[in-house]
C-alpha cells in the first residue's frame, strides 16, 4: 500500500484535478498549481512526457498504489484481449479499498483503506485486512456490526460523497455491498486520458 503523505489539496492542485479517493475538498478556489509562480506555470503548455506523467499520477494518488503496483496491474492489464486501459481502470476500480469507498462507507479512499487495515470489514463472511485484494462478481464486503458505529462510517453512510455507482449493490441498513457486475471505464469518477497511461508504459514495463 503507497501512503500519501503532506497536503492532499497541493497533489491535486498540482495535478489540475480533483481526485474523490484522495481527499473530499475542492481546488475550485486555488486552481493553479501551488507554488510562488503556479500561476504561470498553468499557463504553459506541458511536454508529451508531462501529459502521460500527470494522467499516471492521478491514478497512483487516487487509487493509494505505488509505481511498483502500477507496473504489475499494467502487465496484468495487458493480457487478454480487452483494451488495456479499460482493464486496467477495472482492476482499480475494483479493489477491496476503492469499494469500500464507492460504497460510501468511508469519505475517501485514504478513510477506507485505514478501514480496511483496521479490520473493519468482512469479504464474503471472512475477515479482510488487504486493501489491494480484487473482489469479483457476487462478492459481498460488509462493514462489521460494532464498526457500523464509527462516526466515520455513521456520517459516511447518511451522506456518501460520491453517487453509488450501479455496478455495486449497497444495502446501508446491513452495511453491505455486493458486485453486480464488472465496472468500466466511464465509472471512473475522475476524468482521466488512460491511454496516455498506457503509451507511458509501453516502453517502461
Amino acid at each position: 500500500m503507497a501512503r500519501t503523505t503532506g497536503p492532499r489539496l497541493k497533489i491535486m492542485r498540482a495535478l489540475g484535478v480533483e481526485l474523490p479517493g484522495l481527499s473530499r475538498k475542492s481546488i475550485e478556489n486555488r486552481p493553479n498549481p501551488p507554488g510562488q509562480h503556479g500561476q504561470q506555470a498553468s499557463r504553459r503548455r506541458r511536454s508529451d512526457f508531462a501529459v502521460k506523467l500527470v494522467e499516471k499520477q492521478k491514478i497512483r494518488f487516487n487509487y493509494g498504489v505505488s509505481e511498483k503496483q502500477m507496473r504489475r496491474l499494467m502487465l496484468e492489464a495487458r493480457k487478454g484481449t480487452e483494451p488495456t486501459g479499460e482493464k486496467l481502470m477495472s482492476l482499480l476500480e475494483r479493489r477491496l479499498d476503492n469499494v469500500v469507498f464507492r460504497a460510501g462507507f468511508a469519505p475517501t479512499g485514504v478513510a477506507a483503506r485505514q478501514l480496511v487495515t483496521h479490520g473493519h470489514v468482512l469479504l464474503n463472511g471472512r475477515a479482510a485486512n488487504i486493501p489491494s485484494i480484487r473482489l469479483r462478481v457476487g462478492d459481498e464486503v460488509v462493514v462489521k456490526e460494532n464498526s457500523r458505529k464509527i462516526p466515520m462510517v455513521v456520517e459516511s453512510l447518511k451522506a456518501p460523497a460520491l453517487d453509488r455507482p450501479e455496478w455495486l449493490s449497497v444495502d446501508t441498513t446491513a452495511a453491505s455491498v455486493k458486485l453486480g457486475h464488472l465496472p468500466s471505464i466511464a465509472d471512473v469518477p475522475f476524468p482521466i486520458d488512460v491511454q496516455q497511461v498506457v503509451e507511458y508504459y509501453a516502453n517502461r514495463v
